[in-house]
């Protein structure tokens, strides 16, 4: 059973929400509270898995509550659902919320009459939430850093997120490879999620900066607003690595920054030594990219339809023949693992 703590000044938001939340055997609704000084004791009293916080509330607010928790010790600390409404005060709130700490987002409509229409998206992202695991990455001795000569690449969009979680929480430590994600995402969030994924990861995990050199057993989150485009570099040994350049060229399928930019560049540059992954997403955005990876000598890999909540990305992959395999969410960390072994 996962246990909700429901945080939110509004006497009607909290009923509604323990209502929907409530309709599903597995979830139980274990308290609630109206602002963030209420909301604290009741996490001490209560132990809940899950805290569904609004952002503005009186006394303290849901900011607040996430800073004063950052500066908590806890055994089992709940993880964070923020829900707000869709401003641009909001915005820079929800980011700010990531970064201190919130697992996650969602919006709340406007119209309050339309808030039964988040029943899916809200039980989803409660059960997805408890299935994040919690990584206490061992730290490596001092060595130096060595050039990625492999790359892994994984494209994403709508849905995307919590398969990213599932995908990276699972890679080994010891891939003998850079990772560079793609997720179709605002400007601004990607850093959040970049820090998302590094506290679920045995891995480091980074929004890109211009300039970065790939660097094995590292993750790389494409920023915001900006194409990842790598080139290459060579080492003092003349083996060949990759390098991040951010480009702020014309959007490729309405998108910045697009999957085709990244996989088309990184195939140049890695040919038989990149594997390239799509998951859900919408549109056409990766099939050029993916269909680049192929020609070059690199292994592709997409999710099954059933796993994604949207297919149009790996199905414009698909229709060009340039896919490897098909595999269910849980196994394609696996075969990532495998293929990069391969690799040498």
């Amino acid at each position: 059973m996962i246990r909700v703590l429901i945080v939110d000044d509004s006497v009607f938001m909290r009923t509604v929400l323990a209502d929907i939340m409530g309709s599903d055997d597995s979830i139980e609704i274990v308290g609630s509270a109206e602002d963030g000084v209420i909301a604290l004791q009741k996490i001490d009293e209560l132990s809940p898995d899950v805290v569904t916080l609004d952002i503005q509330m009186p006394n303290m607010d849901g900011i607040e509550m996430l800073e004063q928790m950052k500066m908590r010790s806890y055994e089992n600390r709940p993880r964070i659902l923020m829900l707000s409404t869709l401003t641009s005060k909001d915005a820079d709130l929800t980011k700010r919320a990531l970064d201190l700490g919130a697992d996650d987002f969602m919006l709340k409509p406007h119209n309050l009459g339309k808030i039964r229409g988040i029943e899916s998206e809200l039980i989803t992202k409660i059960k997805h939430l408890v299935t994040i695991p919690s990584v206490q990455r061992q730290p490596k001795p001092e060595t130096e850093t060595k050039q990625a000569e492999n790359i892994v690449l994984i494209g994403s969009s709508a849905g995307g997120p919590p398969m990213l979680d599932s995908v990276v929480s699972a890679l080994d430590p010891d891939i003998n490879a850079a990772i560079i994600i793609t997720q179709h995402m605002p400007a601004g969030f990607t850093a959040s999620l970049a820090q998302r994924l590094d506290r679920i990861s045995q891995l480091p995990v980074k929004e890109t900066e211009n300039g970065d050199v790939l660097e094995n057993g590292k993750v790389y989150v494409s920023k915001g607003g900006f194409h990842t485009v790598i080139s290459a570099t060579i080492d003092s040994s003349g083996k060949i690595g990759g390098k991040i350049t951010h480009s702020k060229s014309p959007p490729v399928h309405a998108v910045r920054p697009a999957i085709d930019k990244t996989f088309n560049s990184a195939a140049k540059v890695f040919k038989t030594r990149a594997v390239a992954t799509v998951l859900s997403g919408m549109g056409s955005d990766c099939g050029e990219g993916m269909e680049t990876v192929k020609n070059a000598g690199g292994k592709t890999i997409v999710v099954k339809e059933e796993d994604a909540l949207v297919y149009g990305m790996a199905r414009s992959a698909l229709s060009r023949n340039c896919v490897d395999k098909v595999l269910p969410l849980k196994a394609i960390p696996r075969e990532i693992m495998k293929t990069v072994s391969e690799m040498g």
